[in-house]
């Protein structure tokens, strides 16, 4: 099966005004986004993550590098009329309304006019505007706005959708509607790629990510084999715990700190946990719990940074 999406050493170098300074925004970025799934881009500000999604869309040319859509070269026509993209900062004139605009789109993306006003209707009801489909966007919240600028992504049925910043200006219960509008998109068969700074949205939401640092790919793979495959920990907490036992577990470099009653430390799983825990016994200390703890993106993020 063709990917959905893939991009070949993108690499994106601006000059800064008047000085001439080079400023390597991105810098051979390469993945691939396979049919039907949800991708996760992300990265700390700057990381180029917006830079490599407008070139893939062609709002700016790279300096290096290509990119394909299904298997044709992007941006091209027939590439774009398979993709809905939602920018970081969609602007949407203030003077229209949620449904002129998202029709104005639709028109663009080649709905036929027979099918216009009910595809139109439909999609805002999918991003819940329904109720605010005749008034004018200036007089919209951000979030609202955002929420329409899906629509327009949306309104073509498109195969693949590109977000940048989905969940921008959007409170937690819009936030809960764009993730199962994604999940629902991903059952139909449909690929989602999007950009976020919510790394527990791409937990839930995302079969692989790609992780960027300073305009690179720092990590990238499917998310379960990234969280399989880093170190366990296991959390124990102790009660009674001598200060000979202290100085005894710092020593093995096993250090911990006092939460509330209870002493608490994090070791790698495996025979550590054990030696703790028969260095408790010998101390008299009382064992309260041995906790398991699942490795989190958020940690590989922070890692990786």
């Amino acid at each position: 099966m063709t990917s959905a999406l893939r991009a070949n050493k993108l690499a994106k170098t601006f000059r800064k005004p008047f000085m001439g300074t080079r400023v390597e925004a991105v810098k051979g970025v390469s993945f691939v986004v396979e049919t039907g799934e949800v991708f996760g881009y992300i990265g700390p500000n700057g990381a180029g993550k917006t830079t490599s999604i407008k070139m893939i869309v062609g709002l700016i040319f790279p300096t290096s590098g290509t990119a394909s859509i299904f298997g044709t070269r992007a941006p091209s026509p027939e590439a774009m009329s398979r993709v809905g993209f939602l920018p970081e900062n969609p602007y949407i004139y203030p003077y229209l309304t949620p449904r002129e605009f998202v029709s104005m789109c639709a028109r663009l993306s080649g709905v036929s006019s027979s099918d216009l006003s009910r595809k139109v209707e439909r999609v805002i009801d999918r991003v819940g505007m329904t109720e605010a489909i005749d008034r004018p966007v200036q007089a919209l919240s951000k979030g609202m706005t955002q929420r329409v600028g899906l629509a327009s992504a949306l309104v073509h049925d498109p195969d693949l959708l590109i977000l940048d910043e989905p969940m921008s200006g959007l409170d937690p219960i819009g936030r809960k509607d764009v993730r199962d509008l994604i999940l629902d998109e991903r059952a139909r068969g449909k690929t989602v790629f999007f950009s976020t700074h919510i790394l527990s949205d791409v937990e839930t939401l995302c079969d692989r990510v790609c992780i960027l640092k300073k305009g690179e790919v720092a990590v990238s793979g499917k998310l379960d084999e990234l969280l399989a495959n880093t170190s366990r920990v296991v959390e124990i907490a102790l009660d009674g715990v001598s200060a000979q036992l202290r100085g005894k577990l710092s020593e093995r470099g096993w250090s911990g700190k006092s939460m509330g009653d209870h002493f608490v430390l994090e070791v790698p799983a495996g025979p550590v946990v054990r030696e703790v825990i028969s260095a408790a016994y010998e101390s008299e200390a009382a064992v309260v719990s041995v906790t398991p703890k699942r490795e989190t993106l958020e940690k590989i993020f922070s890692r990786t940074l």
